[in-house]
């Protein structure tokens, strides 16, 4: 009877202590717009929202007070926990773009520094 509380004992304080975390396996986890230069080369002031859309695809979230503002937003947890964010914001005035903050998450090739190095 002593020996089964004992190991009762002993796993529930394993479990409470949380001691095999280091071992078991985590998902990344992405929640998000993914957002690249090659989308955002392809914005220009003045266009509607439409136009806008298509490029970009769905805002994450939209200010249900302010439609005239669309967010971008991208957050990636690695299994070893790290955090990686992204913000871009577009504004609109009068149903056009008219202001774009924030940057892409996915940055483009730097062309120039594969010519000098010679590296593809």
């Amino acid at each position: 009877m002593i020996r089964l509380i004992s190991v009762l004992i002993l796993s529930m304080t394993l479990a409470a202590c949380n001691i095999l975390d280091p071992f078991v396996y985590k998902l990344p986890k992405q929640q998000g717009n993914i957002t690249e230069y090659s989308e955002l080369d392809k914005l220009e002031i003045g266009m509607n929202k439409a136009q806008v859309k298509f490029i970009m695809g769905t805002p994450m979230a939209s200010d249900t007070f302010n439609k005239n503002r669309w967010d971008y937003a991208y957050t990636y947890k690695s299994p070893g926990g790290e955090v990686t964010t992204n913000n871009l914001t577009l504004h609109f005035k009068d149903g056009k773009l008219s202001k774009i903050e924030g940057s892409p998450l996915v940055k483009r090739k730097d062309e120039e520094a594969e010519k000098v190095t010679g590296q593809s």
